[in-house]
């Protein structure tokens, strides 16, 4: 006759309910964060199911707490929980790269070809004269969608990798214009404009 396993209370006080309110707590916490990030975007419709949610778990995990104060494994637990909760919230919100962002270029080169790349890739593109500590400089400002961010960060280390250039978060844009499905020709154009880039420093 094979043993029959039996779960004591012993056994679900000690393993299986702490194991409960960590995955509680990871939960409860991921949605808290990607909630405080789709208040920021000003997404007023999905926030507050996230929050109710989000507080419903959170209420069963302190009331199984509350009813084991003796147990210190369900402090460990919780607090493991909430850790966790916190990074995959933010690894989530990373996977998502939900909003908008403002990309500020400052460059004391003439930053013609890399306005002419973004223009033709579909961004918006402006620049304006800037006299810094070092003398006169020119300030690229574009608005570019967050999952795009890392491409225009390599495209602006290829036209100058010396430019210095800050991000900010935009939580709303009027007639926003953003650059469809040209892969492709972005990649020809791309190739073509460091080919005559590279040819330019030849002849120097």
């Amino acid at each position: 006759m094979e043993p029959v396993f039996v779960l004591t209370a012993e056994m679900f006080s000690l393993i299986v309910l702490p194991i409960l309110i960590f995955c509680s707590r990871i939960i409860d916490v991921s949605l808290s964060t990607l909630r405080i990030i789709f208040v920021s975007k000003g997404m007023k419709h999905l926030s507050p199911l996230i929050g109710f949610f989000e507080v419903l778990i959170w209420l069963l995990a302190i009331g199984q707490i509350m009813q084991n104060l003796t147990n210190w494994v369900n402090y460990i637990a919780y607090a493991g929980g909430f850790a966790t909760g916190t990074y995959v919230g933010l690894w989530i919100e990373s996977k998502l790269a939900m909003g908008n962002l403002v990309v500020r270029v400052i460059t004391k080169k003439n930053p013609s070809e890399l306005v002419k790349f973004l223009r033709s890739d579909g961004y918006r593109a402006t620049v304006i004269d800037a006299m810094g500590g070092g003398g006169p400089s020119k300030i690229v400002l574009t608005i570019v969608k967050r999952k795009d961010l890392k491409e225009i960060v390599g495209t602006i280390k290829k036209f100058n990798p010396r430019a210095f250039y800050s991000v900010e978060d935009v939580r709303s844009v009027s007639n926003g214009n953003f650059p469809g499905n040209k892969r492709s020709y972005r990649n020809h154009l791309y190739r073509n404009n460091l080919r005559r880039i590279r040819t330019k420093r030849k002849g120097k």
